[in-house]
């Protein structure tokens, strides 16, 4: 048990009604006033922000991920618990955990309902925030939701407004929390941390593209055109598109645009398998495939990529670190 530093940004757990929809309003202090603390554990509040997590922007994010990095210079913080929106909790917290690197935790949870509902869920969650960061180390950051402990790292939303909204569809979870302890199921595997990146004065615009039936590569073309120095394309399948949407990703790399693949289903890897337009092809043209990471989580690999350095080909080296992707024996197409 220990010294917690709960840092507030805002979301569904901080939201009131505003006439015709809640908003996030509550203070920091406002949303720990509602939960139990856990005995032994005292709480300091860093009020960062209150928005709706939609509304973050790249800026918010860096400065949530400099203020963690600022709370744990101080050694006599034993964790940190951040509460966040839901829509947008699995991006902030990947982005964190790609720069975290201290055994101390960092435990990002949130509620599915509002700070005044009488039945509400951000009480138990945060007490449950606040035990898994008094009590566990070196298993990086972490989503602590409706009793159950995940790894930051391919955790994404999965249900709009149930209670159980968090999970990797392609992984088991960390732990459980229950009866007043944390059990610890697994250790995740996650590479080393990265260094901090400096606060860009215009941060990287990195877009998202998803394939479908009867798609062209107009929308990728356009967000490059718009400015992108990177593009997710979401796949579908393994990760695959069309034989059009391969010269695009070729075009795209071949003019210094990062791109990713992953795939809008719900849970496996991209996986080299088809041609014909195939990840096979997506592959050989330049994109780096995402493994089991989704759409948010690989835009934030592709961004923090981006944030590390102007060379083309360490920023491929910092994109494949973050996405887990191995290095290519060939060199990608020109």
């Amino acid at each position: 048990m220990g010294r917690i530093v709960v840092i507030s940004t805002g979301g569904t757990i901080a939201s009131r009604w505003q006439g015709s929809g809640f908003a996030a309003d509550a203070r920091g202090g406002e949303v720990m006033a509602t939960a139990a603390v856990p005995e032994d554990v005292t709480i300091e509040v860093v009020d960062l922000f209150s928005v709706n997590s939609p509304r973050l922007t790249t800026a918010h994010q860096l400065t949530l991920l400099r203020t963690v990095q600022e709370v744990l210079a101080d050694p006599g913080v034993d964790g940190i618990v951040v509460t966040h929106g839901t829509d947008t909790l699995e991006e902030s917290a990947f982005l964190v955990d790609l720069h975290h690197d201290d055994p101390r935790p960092v435990v990002f949870t949130g509620a599915q309902l509002p700070l005044d509902a009488a039945d509400g869920d951000g009480p138990g969650n945060l007490h449950d925030a606040l035990l898994t960061a008094s009590t566990t180390r070196g298993l990086g950051v972490l989503v602590v939701f409706d009793g159950k402990v995940h790894a930051a790292r391919g955790t994404v939303k999965i249900q709009t407004l149930a209670a159980d909204a968090f999970a990797d569809p392609s992984g088991a979870r960390v732990g459980n929390v229950g009866f007043g302890r944390v059990s610890v199921l697994r250790r995740p595997q996650r590479p080393a941390g990265r260094p901090l990146p400096e606060m860009p004065h215009t941060p990287p615009r990195v877009d998202m593209v998803m394939h479908h039936s009867d798609a062209d590569p107009y929308l990728l073309n356009a967000a490059i055109d718009a400015g992108a120095q990177g593009i997710v394309l979401v796949a579908t399948g393994a990760g695959n598109a069309t034989p059009e949407t391969v010269e695009a990703v070729a075009s795209a790399v071949s003019r210094g645009v990062l791109v990713a693949l992953t795939t809008r289903v719900h849970a496996g890897p991209v996986a080299e398998i088809y041609t014909h337009g195939g990840a096979v092809d997506l592959v050989a043209a330049g994109a780096v495939p995402a493994g089991t990471l989704r759409a948010g989580q690989t835009r934030i690999a592709v961004l923090t990529a981006l944030l590390a350095t102007t060379e083309p080909r360490e920023r491929d080296e910092v994109l494949r670190h973050a996405l887990g992707a191995p290095v290519p024996t060939v060199p990608a197409r020109a």
